[in-house]
C-alpha cells in the first residue's frame, strides 16, 4: 500500500510563532505557514486549507475522470477547483465548493453533472472528509 509523508516543523506559539511544510515523499517542496497568514490573508503562505483544497482537486478530478472513462466517455479535459471554507471563530472546516469544467464529448450536461457527483461521493478525499458540513459541487460541460 501507498504511504506519503509530509512534516511540519514548527517554533513559537499559535499567534507569533511559524512553521514550514515539507512534502517528503514527492520532495515537491517546502512552504511556510503562520496562524495569522491561515486565518487572514496568505501574503505568500500556504494553509492546511488550501492543501486540503489541493488535495480534494487532484483527487476528485482523477475520480471523476475514471467515472466518465468507465462509462464510456473518456474525457478530454477537465478543470478543477476546490474552494475551502474556515470559520475561524470555530476553527473548522465549513464548506468545501468543488468546480469542474469538462470537455467530455458524446456526454450531456446532465450525465456529466451526475458523473461529477458520483465522482464527489467515491473521490477517497470526500471520503476522509465526511465531517465537513456541506462538500459541493458545480459541473459546466463545454464545448470541445
Amino acid at each position: 500500500m501507498p504511504v506519503r509523508e509530509a512534516s511540519t516543523s514548527w517554533q513559537g506559539d499559535l499567534q507569533t510563532g511559524s512553521g514550514v511544510v515539507t512534502l517528503e515523499s514527492s520532495s515537491a517542496g517546502q512552504f511556510p505557514v503562520t496562524f495569522p497568514r491561515r486565518a487572514g490573508e496568505p501574503e505568500g503562505q500556504t494553509s492546511p486549507e488550501e492543501l486540503v483544497a489541493a488535495a480534494h482537486s487532484a483527487c476528485f478530478a482523477m475520480s471523476l475522470s475514471n467515472g466518465l472513462s468507465k462509462g464510456g466517455t473518456p474525457p478530454t479535459s477537465l478543470s478543477v477547483s476546490a474552494e475551502v471554507t474556515l470559520d475561524t471563530a470555530s476553527l473548522t472546516i465549513t464548506t468545501i465548493a468543488l468546480t469542474v469544467d469538462g470537455v467530455v464529448p458524446g456526454v450531456s450536461q446532465e450525465a456529466f453533472a451526475e458523473a461529477a457527483k458520483a465522482a464527489k461521493e467515491g473521490c477517497i478525499i470526500s471520503r476522509a472528509l465526511a465531517g465537513v458540513p456541506e462538500i459541493t459541487v458545480e459541473a459546466t460541460l463545454l464545448e470541445g
